[in-house]
């Protein structure tokens, strides 16, 4: 089955979030504690379920004390049809 571009995009970062998360030591109710959300939030988020705001990006990235540039990594191979 072929994602969406939208679906393979919240996957992505959605990854590139539970690594940083994993790799800081947090879990995720620690992470979504600190961002002000409920913890099964942020694991739609990790899991790429949902889409989330770029305000919400911004505070786990915040929370993650990392930048919104590690965060987006990757996202440079996602290529768009114009049609």
């Amino acid at each position: 089955m072929q994602l969406s571009k939208k679906h393979e995009i919240a996957l992505l970062v959605g990854n590139r979030v539970r690594k940083i998360r994993q790799n800081k030591g947090l879990t995720i109710e620690q992470l979504a504690f600190e961002v002000g959300i409920e913890y099964t939030q942020l694991s739609r988020i990790e899991r790429g379920c949902i889409n989330t705001s770029i305000f919400q990006l911004f505070l786990i990235c915040r929370a993650l004390d990392t930048s919104f540039s590690d965060l987006l990594d990757g996202l440079e191979g996602v290529k768009f049809d114009s049609n």
